[in-house]
This record gives structure tokens, sequence and C-alpha cells, in this order.
């Protein structure tokens, strides 16, 4: 069974087969019914109240983000519905402008994604993630020319014909893991992390690395434990800024901790009962308090926490 996470959509259609057919992209440009989702960095354009906020689309056929510098670029359809990325950064303050301000306002994603409506959450990730490659790649890597949105924005070309280079959206996969030892659980914290936010570990995959030995090494190196059984539980999409993040569960074939510094500034085994204790704390209520509900991080440990009944 699919898990319930944010960011994920359970109906988008990418219609990858539609995506080089420039008349069928025109059509759906030029249709009332298409959605634009406004996008400028990592925040989002969402009204409603701030306890249940959504996604505050804009239609096809408004002008306002028409002068931005590339074509929108596709998302996929939901419900027959074509919806695409609206990119907001040719708005000098999108904050103060009539267009936008009349429709809501603009937000960071990771201040409210577990907030969104699921669907609204998944298409805000996915759109958020296109917005900063399109920004990253705009000149090859092979020849420094600039690149050109192609495939509907799927990717990029270098606009040199001689060169022609073809570039993806990067992807960066991480595991992240949950290890525990009976009614324990490992959890530890960085430095840059919000005061008082501990959570399970995590690291990105080096190249030549599987995803087993990857947890295996991470976990050693942060926390000096060694593991014993490793099993997957889900993935998800991470748009901060282009990771998938990898979830495991893992038992711990040593408890002994030896942390390092350089990685964590705490490292320790909490018991079932103090975790299911603070479960619900929020930032800035105490000194000790999970991640944020939108995470992977926070379900696996919310998933091991309901197993106790």
């Amino acid at each position: 069974m699919t898990p319930d996470l944010c960011y994920l959509h359970p109906a988008l259609d990418r219609v990858s087969e539609r995506r080089t057919d420039a008349a069928w992209i025109a059509d759906r440009l030029a249709d009332p019914a298409t959605r634009m989702v406004p996008v400028r960095g990592s925040r989002v354009l969402v009204a409603g109240p701030p306890a249940a906020p959504y996604l505050a689309y804009a239609s096809a056929t408004d002008d306002w983000w028409q002068g931005a510098a590339e074509p929108p670029h596709l998302l996929g359809l939901v419900d027959g519905v074509a919806h695409f990325v609206a990119d907001l950064q040719h708005i000098d303050d999108p904050r103060s402008d009539p267009r936008i301000t009349a429709r809501g306002r603009l937000m960071d994603l990771r201040e409210m994604g577990w907030l969104l409506p699921r669907g609204d959450g998944a298409l805000a990730a996915q759109a958020r993630a296109l917005w900063w490659f399109h920004r990253q790649a705009r000149f090859c890597g092979a020849c420094g020319r600039p690149t050109l949105p192609v495939e509907a924005g799927t990717s990029r070309r270098c606009s040199d014909e001689t060169c022609g280079v073809q570039v993806f959206p990067r992807l960066d996969p991480a595991v992240i893991v949950l290890v525990t030892h009976g009614e324990r659980a490992l959890l530890g914290r960085q430095k840059v992390w919000p005061k008082g936010m501990h959570s399970v570990l995590a690291g990105f995959v080096e190249p030549g690395e599987s995803l087993e030995s990857c947890i295996r090494r991470e976990v050693r190196e942060e926390a000096g434990v060694t593991l014993a059984d490793i099993r997957y539980q889900a993935s998800q999409p991470w748009p901060f800024p282009q990771s998938l993040m990898l979830a495991y569960r893992a038992d711990a074939a040593t408890t002994d901790i030896a942390r390092n510094d350089a990685e964590l500034e705490d490292a320790d085994w909490y018991e079932r009962a103090f975790l299911q204790s603070i479960r619900h704390r929020r930032p800035g209520e105490g000194d000790f308090f999970l991640p944020a509900g939108h995470s992977v991080a926070r379900w696996l440990i919310d998933c091991w926490l309901d197993e106790a009944g």
C-alpha cells in the first residue's frame, strides 16, 4: 500500500507522449480551464486561512505570467485538466503586485507544505523542483552556451546545434533510516536544524554505492552504530531543492554511540514512551521536538510509535 506521504499525487498523469506535441501544448495554454501553479523560488502562491491553506491556481488565459522569460513548463494532467508551472521571477515585487495579492500570498513550501491538501502539496513540490532545475541549468555544462527548454519543460537542450547536449532535472538520492533496538529509537540532531529538533539519520548516496551500503555507512559514520537488518519502507520526493528520500527501517546490532561531532551535535537512544509523550509538540514548545509532519522522517517515527497501539 502506498503511504499517505506529502508531495505524492494520487492521480497525476505526466502525459509523456504529449510533451513533444507543440499543437497540443498550445491548445492547453489557450484553454481557460488550464491551471497555472505560480512559483517564485521556494515560495508558491496560496490562499485560505493559515491553518488550512490551498494552492491559489491561476488560469492559463491570465496575462500576468506571459512576461516570463520562458514559456510555462508542463506538470501533467489531473482529471483531464492541464497544470503548468507559472514562473513569477519577472514580476519585480509580487508581494505588492495587485495581480498577485488579489489571488493570495506567497509562502515558503517548507513552512506550510504539510498543511496543503495532498494533491496541492504534490503539485507545489513538483512545480518548485522544476522551477529550480530550469533556473540552475540555463547554461550548457559542455560548452557554456545558453540552454533552451524542450519537451514542454521536461528537459533543456544546448542552443548550439553543433553541441546539442540535452540535460534533465537532477535528482539526488538520499537514504533516511529509523534505527531501533527494542523499545528505543536512535535519533540525532544537526546544529543547523531548529533548536530542539531531533530526527532520524540520513545521508546522500555516493557514486558506486548501493542504498543498503549507504545506510550502513551513514549510521556508522554519524553515530558509530552497526546495523543488523535493513528493510525498505517508502520513498518521497523532497523538493528542497532536488532530492529523492528513500526511507528504511533498521535493527541495531550494537548500541554504543560514538558520535561524529562534525556531523551531529547530539545522538542518543530514546524510549518509545518518551517519544509518545512529546509526539505532538511544536517548535518552541520545550527543548525537544520531532520533525515536521510533511517529512518522511516524521512518517517513519510515527509508524513506529503507532505499532505500540
